[in-house]
């Protein structure tokens, strides 16, 4: 339903700071709800932030993990169908596949943090950010 393409990850050292994009296309619902996640090597997947893209109130509205609130920002460009998450002040411990991934969800659902890696049908490729100590 929506193709989703991850870019912009790279190898930085420990304080540094990279910009991931989510290019999305296909049609979006007036209920959607795109996310990043990650997978560090060896452990499971997570979810880091999400924000409400859909036409309902509560549009642009975000949610973020307690691990990278504060250092990560999620935010929208309608206008390039894209999401980007911006990340600051990263560590070792950030070093992980970013996926990001789309699914229909109620605006107080998508940015409160209600939801879980199972209810998103849509994934992308992923992006590998690397940091170094």
């Amino acid at each position: 339903r929506v193709h989703l393409a991850e870019s912009g990850g790279d190898s930085v050292q420990s304080g540094g700071s990279l910009r991931l994009s989510c290019a999305y296309s296909g049609s979006i619902d007036i209920d959607d709800c795109l996310a990043w996640f990650r997978q560090p090597p060896g452990k499971e997947r997570e979810g880091v932030a999400s924000i409400y893209i859909g036409d309902l109130a509560g549009s642009g509205s975000t949610y973020y993990a307690d691990s990278v609130k504060g250092r990560f920002t999620i935010s929208q460009d309608n206008a390039k169908k894209t999401v980007y998450l911006e990340m600051h002040s990263l560590k070792p411990d950030d070093t992980a596949m970013y996926y990001c991934a789309a699914t229909s969800l109620m605006p107080d659902d998508c940015y409160s943090g209600s939801w879980s890696e199972e209810l998103f049908s849509d994934w992308g490729q992923g992006t590998q950010a690397t940091v170094s100590s």
